[in-house]
């Protein structure tokens, strides 16, 4: 938790400012106690300027400076943040895979679908390819969901990041799905010229690891990911 223990407000009154966050639609704690320090401090600095004025018109005179749209402005702000730290998260791992000694890896898993697309069946290899992996998204988004749900009971807490780990790569499943239609527009004629081989070989190639590594990978390093975004963090 953020460092709240200097503030003349009573404990009493931070448990109401958590419960005001949530009362407008801040569900992640992390942005709760962010909002709870500000909110505090402005209270404080409002007892200075209007000592007279009680802790509810106090509290509502500081609202009132995050404008018609409350917290939303911020808890949009968060979102973006935090969807990029994901984005790097990813990319880090991602860079592990086209350098010693996972680059092996890559190429084996390159040089595989160049060779089946080179066979002359590269609808059947796509298709097939296609519903492994979809298989395998729906399973894992559906345990992903179930551990985040039992990772929230046990905490009782929600963290942004931690939903974005632990979800984003549901939505990476649906983007998956909504792709099955183009793959009719593939044929063998398509993939006649090495290029167009090797790019598709290529793509195919990234989609499986960046599949592998937001199902996989990410959400078995939460716990380090967790506690190197918000020091504060325990489970």
């Amino acid at each position: 938790m953020y460092d709240i223990i200097n503030m003349t407000i009573s404990q009493e009154q931070i448990q109401d400012l958590y419960a005001f966050t949530r009362q407008h639609f801040v569900e992640h704690y992390d942005l709760q106690t962010e909002l709870v320090d500000h909110l505090a401090n402005d209270i404080e600095t409002i007892w200075v300027e209007q000592p007279s004025l009680s802790y509810l018109e106090a509290r509502d005179k500081a609202f009132k400076k995050f404008g018609i749209f409350g917290f939303m402005d911020v808890v949009s702000q968060r979102q973006k943040a935090m969807g990029k730290r994901y984005n790097m998260y990813l990319w880090q791992e991602f860079k592990k895979w086209v350098t010693f000694p996972k680059l092996l890896i890559t190429l084996t898993i390159y040089f595989g679908f160049y060779t089946m697309l080179s066979f002359g069946i590269a609808f059947y290899v796509l298709v097939g390819t296609y519903s492994i992996i979809a298989i395998w998204s729906i399973y894992k988004s559906i345990q992903l969901n179930r551990q985040f749900k039992l990772r929230k009971k046990k905490s009782n807490k929600k963290w942004m990041l931690e939903e974005i780990i632990f979800k984003q790569a549901g939505v990476s499943g649906l983007l998956l799905m909504s792709q099955f239609p183009s793959l009719h527009q593939f044929s063998d004629m398509m993939l006649s010229s090495n290029s167009m081989l090797s790019l598709v070989s290529l793509c195919a190639t990234l989609f499986v690891l960046w599949m592998y590594i937001s199902f996989e990978l990410l959400p078995n390093k939460a716990e380090d990911l967790l506690n190197e975004t918000y020091p504060e963090f325990s489970l």
